[in-house]
């Protein structure tokens, strides 16, 4: 019998130790077979968000390549040319889940420490990525004390140096995106922190060409006056609440 492994947001971790799992995986192919720039998933607490973005990195990350166990018996794995996608492109995953600070300096910096965070773990281009003089300076300065070009930059070149690597665009994946600003909301600093969110944004999603797509989620709308709202940008962006219903919190069948 499979035990239910509660609290698990980890697809890996549900997998390797046999956790019950209720399958979820449809939702890679709805998300490809959908073609859209960028994907933003409004959800409440508790319905899987988490879990799903987990998934989708296991499913498309080089860095799991080869790693069939993962997916073997679930939806995903019937079709073969999804058997040929898995762990095909570079994906750079974030969440915003611990933003929870009470005034901007503080988010603004641990924001800027989950940027060098993920820099961190591509260091390596530093030595393999033939990164040219400026590059290098310019990957260095990613640390959690970077000024606002550098950071509000930062997703949308290291896109370019993996695309540069591997030979295909990056998939972007942000977990709780609007955490931030929920707290910056509550505690009176949303000016400053929506003006840096905004220019973080658009470098990354809007002017980047060197993403595939990106996949976010969340809990609250998009709104007109939202960060999403520069000319064009609402373009790119995809609310779908209901359009992924089934692969987030219960469904009818399953209850």
């Amino acid at each position: 019998m499979r035990t239910v492994g509660i609290g698990r947001q980890d697809f890996e971790k549900i997998r390797v130790h046999h956790n019950f799992y209720v399958d979820k995986t449809d939702l890679i192919r709805q998300w490809w077979e959908a073609d859209d720039d960028v994907t933003l998933v409004t959800r409440p607490r508790r319905f899987g968000k988490t879990l799903n973005m987990s998934m989708l990195e296991k499913f498309f990350s080089l860095e799991y390549a080869g790693r069939s166990e993962l997916f073997e018996g679930l939806f995903i794995w019937q079709e073969e040319k999804y058997r040929r996608l898995q762990g095909t492109y570079p994906v750079l995953f974030m969440s915003f889940a611990n933003v929870k600070e009470t005034d901007f300096a503080s988010a603004r910096r641990k924001i800027c420490q989950l940027i060098a965070d993920v820099y961190a773990r591509y260091s390596f281009l530093l030595e393999e990525g033939g990164l040219a003089g400026a590059e290098r300076e310019t990957f260095l300065r990613k640390n959690v004390n970077m000024d606002d070009v550098d950071a509000t930059l930062a997703l949308g070149q290291l896109s370019h140096y993996l695309s540069r690597y591997y030979g295909r665009n990056v998939i972007l994946l942000l977990d709780e995106y609007d955490t931030p600003m929920q707290e910056a909301y509550v505690n009176g600093y949303w000016e400053e922190l929506i003006s840096f969110i905004r220019n973080l944004f658009n470098a990354t999603f809007k002017t980047n060409p060197c993403f595939e797509r990106a996949f976010m989620t969340g809990i609250a709308r998009v709104s007109k006056e939202s960060f999403f709202s520069d000319p064009n940008n609402l373009e790119v962006i995809t609310t779908t609440s209901d359009k992924y219903a089934d692969c987030f919190g219960f469904t009818e069948e399953e209850v």
